[in-house]
């Protein structure tokens, strides 16, 4: 470019000069000049006028011939174009590809703007939400109505996809992710999750009905046990009949918590929810806990304001707090200690059991509220666990709107916290309060 402003440079000196010369011959040097900038101003007015006619019509044509400055922009300008075509076509390219890829897919891609209109989607979202070409433009929110996506949608948390029965096809569930890109523009992938649905219910109905039938044949074997116990005259047998009758417990145990489970999953959120007072049913599963730890001479104390209410239902809270206090009497070792804390902070209520126990290591926090989940497969042969204890917490806690927050040390013990919401006049009750 500066090679073309030289040239430009000394072009106007020579006209310069030669107007300077001639002008001073004929004795018209003004006139002279003027008639120089005259023709240098038209002549790039010219190279103006070709390049706008050229830029206007057929760009594939040739750039306009020049020399000097005009050359350079005429020739930077081209290959500018030349480039840009290229880059433009790779970029087709890539789209194609993309297009061609997510067409592939069974599940469905939809992409919104920042508006949240339909942009585009491929064929897999268009069979299962029956888009047509028409309705790009529109807001999604125009094809899926039901209140939970409204909600979800809105919403700036995505972490959790959404599932919900199809609007287009009654015996379909869907299952919605969101994902946020560029300037608020977002992702929805969809995809049918009907047959894991299905199997889900299978599995919750096969727990539910095998363990109301193990119930009864269970409990005709503990009667037989335990009467052969009590007339029991061989010393031989001592010991046999207490292992049977251990196990018997156990499975006993067990069955109830899998009945516990399987009600908590299908009965529906908000059942026989009331505002209750907290601290009378932590003084009652206080009570009980100090039972079981007669014998290992535990200390538990409880740390409650009686003024601490929440909305919920007594016997699933009852439950979820009674497993998180009995398992800290089960792994604390003889003498120790357990603290019970209710306490309110901001629109969140806590309730905490602490433990100085044998503890577990960080790895094993994400599983433990997993069905049947070990951390040392020892320790519940040792205490009669069944290992569905905070499974049932778990699914109480999200129940009530709740989650566990858990915090363990190796040798210093565990901290088990429910943060539960306050649903006081401050954050608003929900329909079912009383």
């Amino acid at each position: 470019m500066f090679q073309g402003f030289n040239t430009e440079v000394k072009r106007l000196i020579v006209a310069t000069a030669i107007a300077g010369i001639i002008g001073l011959l004929v004795d018209q040097l003004a006139w002279a000049l003027l008639l120089t900038a005259a023709w240098y101003i038209g002549w790039n007015l010219w190279q103006m006028l070709r390049l706008s006619i050229w830029l206007q019509g057929k760009r594939k044509a040739q750039p306009p011939e020049s020399t000097g400055l005009w050359g350079e922009v005429f020739d930077a300008i081209y290959h500018l174009q030349r480039r840009q075509k290229r880059e433009k076509k790779n970029l087709q390219a890539v789209i194609n590809r993309v297009q061609e890829t997510t067409s592939a897919l069974k599940d469905g891609v939809i992409l919104l703007d920042w508006r949240g209109y339909l942009d585009w989607w491929n064929p897999a979202a268009q069979r299962l939400l029956g888009f047509y070409n028409s309705d790009q433009g529109q807001s999604v929110l125009n094809f899926i109505r039901h209140p939970r996506f409204v909600e979800y949608f809105e919403q700036d948390d995505y972490a959790e996809p959404l599932d919900i029965p199809s609007s287009r096809f009654p015996d379909k569930r869907l299952q919605f992710q969101i994902t946020r890109f560029g300037k608020n523009e977002r992702l929805i992938v969809v995809r049918d999750i009907t047959q894991i649905f299905h199997l889900e219910q299978m599995r919750k109905d096969f727990v539910a009905n095998v363990s109301h039938e193990l119930r009864t044949p269970l409990t005709v074997i503990s009667g037989y046990l335990e009467t052969m116990a009590d007339n029991n005259s061989t010393p031989a047998w001592d010991k046999p009949l207490v292992q049977m009758q251990q196990q018997s417990k156990r499975m006993s145990l067990l069955i109830n918590d899998l009945i516990t489970l399987s009600k908590l999953e299908t009965a529906d959120t908000g059942f026989n929810q009331k505002r209750m007072p907290l601290e009378p049913l932590l003084q009652s599963i206080r009570a009980e806990a100090m039972v079981l730890a007669t014998d290992k001479e535990q200390t538990i104390t409880l740390d409650a304001s009686a003024d601490i209410t929440v909305v919920g239902n007594e016997k699933e809270l009852h439950s979820a707090f009674s497993n998180l206090v009995i398992n800290a009497v089960k792994y604390t070792p003889e003498q120790g200690k357990i603290a019970m804390r209710l306490w309110r902070s901001g629109p969140s209520v806590y309730f905490s059991v602490t433990d100085n126990g044998a503890g577990f290591e960080t790895k094993h926090i994400p599983h433990l509220t997993e069905r049947f989940y070990r951390v040392d497969a020892s320790r519940n042969s040792k205490t009669g666990g069944t290992g569905l204890g905070l499974a049932i917490v778990k699914h109480v806690l999200l129940r009530h709107d709740a989650e566990l927050q858990i915090h363990s040390e190796v040798g210093k013990g565990s901290v088990f916290t429910c943060v539960l919401p306050a649903n006081d006049g401050r954050t608003g009750l929900r329909p079912n309060d009383k």
